[in-house]
């Protein structure tokens, strides 16, 4: 293994100080996988005051844990000493940890074979637990008991799905097993740490294993609107798949940013809850899930902590994706003068892998009906056309002029010259706007 020049320094000086150090966990994994490791992280039979003496400059980041961050340049390095965690009583701290002097008890309390590695250019990689043999095969297996480890972190059983959707593997039978005997140890992790693992599980290459959070029954626990999902049919000409099944495939489907999976998850649902079955022909109809959906999306991204930038934008587009655009260049005018024509981009995008998750063989109409629209966007843009109050003909300086008074009257003849003009461009005329509401001669 190659490690940097930092990581080395901080080994070398350790160890001639008489110590024991390795680099730890998942910078010896993502190496062994020839990835580019975040983060380095680095364990020593050291404690932290040692540490402390031996550097110019560091950082208590977690010293009751044993973890100091040692500061190199500009970057900063945990090194935190080999401790054993005593009885864990909230499903995530340990009521008193213990330093040892042992690298393999430290190696013990990690999560994940494939975790419970260390490295250092003397001795190698040591690899007690079987982390090599599982990344060959493609496994995500507990160190030891699973019970155990996930009863000191119930977040480890989310982590396991996380960690199967960035690699590519699978989850070892009796790790499931004991996922969907301990699930509700969910109920107790911070909605903070949750979000950062299902925002990484989402951005991953293989995000559809978030249906594994359905199949190991822990979905309930923090999102049971999927669970919802998972199980709605779609009795409909446009779907072939459950609500929770189509889902999965927009999610598939749309660009890899936080923004794009969180809408592609969230867009459908309140479909659930909007099903109607027509007693003449039995389709099922979800009349307004787009309204409600925006709303269900902002109480369950609040819920789990989000930024409100990333709510508000997810918000406005679930709110439109269901959107026909059936009154022409007028409903897209609308449209951007709510969201502007960044978010419409993006609105584009959402309804591209929406149709991709739909019924294949309606393909091509949906391929029709998407350059249908996009065509619509790029005459309104290039046509200049107006679409929000800046663009507006006329001012409120304007109607001041004219005689109309700040307030409430003049918000809504601004509002009612607005509507005009997204209905027939041509009318974003100063004169003519003001002559057809009677404010100048005819």
């Amino acid at each position: 293994m190659t490690i940097p020049e930092d990581v080395s320094f901080i080994i070398d000086t350790l160890e001639k100080a008489g110590f024991e150090a390795y680099a730890v966990g998942g910078c010896v994994r993502d190496t062994l996988l020839s990835c580019v490791p975040g983060d380095w992280d680095i364990t020593t039979s050291a404690k932290p005051e040692e540490v402390k003496k031996l550097f110019k400059r560091t950082v208590d980041t977690g010293i009751a844990h044993g973890t100091v961050t040692v500061m190199l340049k500009k970057n900063g390095y945990e090194v935190t000493t080999y401790r054993i965690d005593g009885e864990y009583e909230d499903a995530r701290h340990p009521k008193s940890v213990e330093f040892t002097a042992s690298l393999t008890e430290d190696l013990k309390r990690r999560d994940f074979t494939i975790n419970a590695m260390a490295y250092n250019p003397r001795t190698g990689i040591v690899d007690e637990f079987g982390g090599i043999q599982d990344l060959q095969d493609g496994i995500i297996r507990c160190v030891g008991n699973p019970t155990d480890r996930f009863h000191e972190d119930a977040l480890r059983m989310l982590r396991a799905v996380r960690f199967s959707a960035q690699l590519g593997f699978q989850i070892e039978e009796k790790t499931k097993e004991a996922i969907r005997e301990m699930g509700r140890g969910l109920e107790k992790v911070s909605r903070e740490r949750v979000q950062v693992e299902l925002t990484k599980l989402l951005i991953s290459p293989h995000p559809e294993n978030i249906r594994l959070l359905y199949e190991l029954g822990i979905s309930g626990q923090f999102f049971p609107e999927f669970q919802e999902m998972m199980e709605t049919g779609q009795n409909s000409l446009f779907h072939c798949f459950s609500v929770g099944e189509h889902t999965i495939r927009v999610v598939q489907a749309i660009r890899p940013t936080p923004l794009l999976r969180w809408t592609a998850l969230l867009h459908d649902c309140a479909k659930p809850a909007c099903r109607t079955v027509d007693a003449r022909t039995g389709r099922d109809h979800f009349i307004g899930h787009a309204r409600e959906g925006a709303g269900r999306a902002v109480r369950i991204l609040r819920g789990l902590k989000c930024d409100n930038q990333l709510i508000h934008k997810t918000e406005q587009l679930i709110l439109w994706h269901d959107e026909r655009f059936s009154g022409g260049k007028r409903d897209v005018r609308r449209c951007l003068g709510s969201i502007g024509p960044e978010m419409f981009e993006l609105l584009m995008e959402v309804i591209h892998a929406d149709n991709a998750g739909k019924n294949p063989e309606l393909a091509e109409h949906f391929k029709e009906e998407e350059e249908r629209i996009r065509s619509m966007y790029r005459e309104v843009i290039e046509a200049g056309d107006c679409y929000n109050l800046k663009m507006l003909a006329v001012s409120g300086k304007d109607l001041m002029e004219a005689g109309v008074k700040p307030g409430e009257e003049m918000g809504n003849l601004l509002q009612e010259m607005l509507q005009e003009v997204l209905a027939n461009p041509a009318l974003n005329d100063r004169e003519l706007l003001l002559k057809k509401h009677g404010l100048i001669p005819n």
